[in-house]
């Protein structure tokens, strides 16, 4: 047998589960061992309630009136038939009522009381590993092959005596010298309740003991009818020939164990998923080939260092969020979720990272989500890195994920050969995506480290029970060196849970079902990292309005809005129109604006450079540095303009903003140098866009026309997007301009501006003191 690297398994800093209802009066026999306190802390740790007799202390009456909710015989010296005491009567009565368990002599017991004989094993070991094989049901589902186990023993049950009722649930290959055949391990009743281990699940050189004994605590009542999900068989494709008691042997080849991945759900959604990638990669349009093509061209998104964006953090640990509509283990968890919109929420909570699942049969999402999700944080200032969180296989997925807007792909150890880990690792490398590698074991910790991996995800669920173990990346951190980041993955639920992480140097934690869960993500997230206190954004001094002065036609109307303390002066430069300035007068105002100095301390700042470690939406950012705190800045108005005639009027005009009104591209706010505001009706289409106007402007009709807006429609345009913010305009002056902003109730705060034009003016001339009195009650709203 080859030798197995030594690693503690043992439970560092370990948090104690909730307590089990249904394991609320265990009882352990001690049969005089020293490994009963293990035991005993094992089971308690998982939430049992556990009661210990030594076996020759209590009757098996006593033990009936404390009527016990789950059995188990602990390990002991000397032979089961007359140094066991109660524990053989205790099985007996219990078996069919009851779980019960047996470790090491409780598991001979089991062998003894339903008639097989424990006789010498063939070697005698005492804190030795093996190697374990098992058949994946009862305690060892969702446990690993090949596992080391420890033994304390020199007796065994025998293949030959062992009764019919009871079946070999695992076993070693052999013993150390080859003579003998492979070596009960484990025995399990066909149809009671009954189960038993040869090895100590509770040493700390075995590994997935706790998972064994978790395993044991979830089955109810007295038979295995009763626990279906423990007892799925698994194919026979992988036995070879049958012992002569009727038992098999299991081959241990490479190629017919698949990599030693159970045969399970795991496996079932791999398989699935590699047949459907590779029937996408035949369609036309869609080949490696034509995705090659469309890279080539270089017409993917921009990406983001996803090393860099997991060290910049408003939080103590790195937040990477996920969304994921549904789970193998927990079934549908939020079907109607918008993955875009929850991607905002994310990048405004302060994530770091958006983790997006594109499987589509069982966590019902797709390469579209993080397509779009990419789209909808376009624009954002710092936004987090986009992870595509699959079952990769394919250099063709990544591919595909970067062309989609990824920064970054998963990479699971388990389900990938070493060849294919380094082959995917280095290609992913070659597009600029540092990838985050996923372990669950210290093996696989192992196989990243040593391919090099910057960034390791520790998942804490076991990826073929679903179980989750917080303290899987506790164990795995003294394997990590110093230049790597360590993040967890699953489980984290808690404050307390990421204080453990960050004192044990974890860098970052994945998040998912539960914020896809919570109704308000982003007050989820300020309560997991402990800061839940909402005065800090009541506190906040609310934005003043800007205020933008329109259809300026002389140098008088000019210098009144430059008094009165405005933020804009707009000059309409399309011919025909009623407040029309030619070049002549336009050039004139422009050079008192550029001039001008706001009369007071400016009220707007520009945005501090402070907090960039979060994501801020770009109309939000846009809001708050688009004013100039020294001067009033000069907008031209456009309608229907060729962009050659605004682009020569910009640039002689000195222009600081470009305002178009009419219907033209959305895209031409990115060829016009400076930034563009861009009028709409509510609920018009593109509104919302991110990366081309810095704001939009909400106007009844082609402007100055003094209409008011419906503020009902407003108000549903706000809502519908909360990083939406406009600057209002249609019909205001000084005595409704309060009423009008108030009315938007409490999206209020995403209107940022208001546009008056002819609400200043008296017979078609701008009054200074309109402007005066107009401009005072914006200020005075807030």
């Amino acid at each position: 047998m080859p030798s197995l690297d030594l690693v503690d398994h043992s439970p560092r800093h370990p948090l104690p589960a909730a307590a089990l209802p249904n394991a609320a009066r265990l009882i352990l026999i001690d049969n005089y061992d020293s490994f009963t306190w293990n035991v005993y802390q094992y089971l308690v740790l998982e939430g049992a309630t556990v009661s210990v007799y030594r076996n020759d202390q209590i009757t098996l009456e006593e033990l009936i009136a404390k009527d016990p909710t789950q059995l188990v015989i602990s390990p002991g010296p000397g032979h089961p038939d007359h140094d066991s005491g109660i524990s053989r009567d205790a099985i007996e009565h219990f078996a069919g009522k009851i779980p019960i368990l047996g470790v090491c002599m409780g598991e001979q017991c089991i062998v003894s009381v339903f008639g097989g004989k424990v006789e010498y094993a063939g070697e005698i070991l005492h804190g030795k590993t093996s190697e374990l094989r098992h058949d994946s049901k009862g305690v060892y589902k969702g446990v690993p092959q090949n596992i080391p186990v420890t033994r304390y023993h020199s007796l065994a049950g025998t293949h030959l005596s062992l009764p019919e009722c009871l079946e070999v649930s695992s076993w070693t290959e052999r013993v150390a010298d080859g003579s003998t055949p492979k070596v009960i391990m484990g025995v399990r009743h066909k149809t009671l309740l009954v189960e038993g281990v040869q090895f100590h699940p509770e040493s700390i050189l075995t590994a997935e003991g706790r998972t064994m004994l978790k395993n044991f605590l979830k089955m109810k009542g007295g038979t295995w009818a009763e626990n279906e999900q423990f007892i799925e068989p698994i194919p026979r494709s992988i036995y070879s020939e049958p012992l002569t008691n009727g038992h098999e042997k299991l081959v241990t080849s490479k190629a017919q164990l698949g990599n030693d991945r159970q045969s399970s759900i795991l496996e079932k959604i791999y398989d699935h998923r590699k047949a459907t990638v590779r029937s996408q990669m035949q369609i036309p349009g869609q080949r490696l080939s034509d995705l090659q093509a469309i890279y080539d061209m270089d017409i993917f998104p921009p990406q983001v260092s996803f090393l860099d964006r997991l060290k910049d953090s408003p939080y103590p640990l790195s937040l990477m969020a996920e969304i994921k509509r549904a789970s193998p283990s927990k079934g549908d968890i939020s079907l109607e979720t918008c993955a875009p919109a929850q991607a905002r929420v994310y990048a405004s909570a302060g994530a770091s990272v958006i983790s997006v699942l594109t499987e589509p049969e069982w966590f019902k999402g797709g390469i579209d989500d993080l397509r779009a999700v990419r789209q909808a944080l376009e624009g954002f200032l710092n936004r987090p890195a986009i992870l595509r969180k699959d079952f990769v296989f394919e250099e063709y997925q990544i591919l595909e994920a970067r062309l989609a807007g990824a920064d970054t792909v998963l990479l699971i150890v388990k389900m990938l050969e070493e060849k294919e880990l380094t082959r995917l690792y280095n290609y992913s490398l070659s597009l600029k995506m540092e990838p985050l590698v996923e372990v669950n074991s210290a093996a696989e910790m192992k196989r990243a480290v040593k391919l090099g991996a910057k960034i390791i995800g520790v998942n804490n669920r076991n990826l073929t029970s679903f179980e989750v173990d917080l303290e899987t990346t506790s164990r795995l951190m003294d394997l990590v060196p110093e230049d790597a980041i360590v993040c967890a993955l699953s489980g984290i639920s808690t404050s307390s849970d990421i204080e453990q992480y960050k004192k044990q140097g974890v860098k970052g934690f994945l998040i998912g079902e539960a914020l896809m869960r919570a109704s308000q993500p982003e007050w989820f997230i300020k309560n997991l990292f402990g800061d839940s206190d909402d005065t800090k954004e009541n506190d906040k001094e609310p934005r003043q309005l800007m205020v933008k002065i329109c259809g300026t036609r002389t140098l008088d109307g000019a210098k009144a809005a430059i008094e009165a303390g405005a933020d804009f002066i707009g000059i309409i430069l399309v011919e025909g129109r009623s407040r029309y300035v030619d070049t002549e007068q336009a050039m004139k105002i422009s050079q008192a604006v550029h001039e001008s100095r706001k009369p007071d301390s400016p009220t707007h700042t520009k945005q501090s450079l402070e907090n960039l470690t979060s994501a801020k939406d770009f109309f939000e950012h846009n809001a708050a540095t688009l004013p100039n705190p020294s001067r009033l800045l000069l907008v031209g108005v456009f309608q229907n303009q060729p962009l050659s005639l605004i682009l020569s009027q910009q640039r002689l005009l000195n222009l600081d903003v470009v305002q178009l009104h009419g219907s033209e591209p959305l895209e031409w706010a990115s060829l016009i140098p400076v930034p563009v505001i861009r009028s709409f009706k509510p609920g018009a289409p593109g509104i919302g866009r991110r990366g081309y106007h810095a704001l939009p402007l909400l106007d009844s009709a082609s402007g100055g026309e003094g209409r008011r807006l419906d503020m009902a429609a407003v108000t549903s345009t706000l809502e519908k997007d909360s990083g939406l913010r406009v600057i209002l305009a249609g019909g205001l002056n000084a005595m409704n301009v309060k009423e009008a902003v108030e009315g938007a109730g409490k999206v209020g705060d995403r209107i940022v501006g208001v546009d008056v034009s002819s609400g200043v003016e008296e017979d078609g001339v701008q009054s200074p003191e309109k402007i005066k009195k107009f401009v005072r009650a914006v200020k005075e709203i807030r």
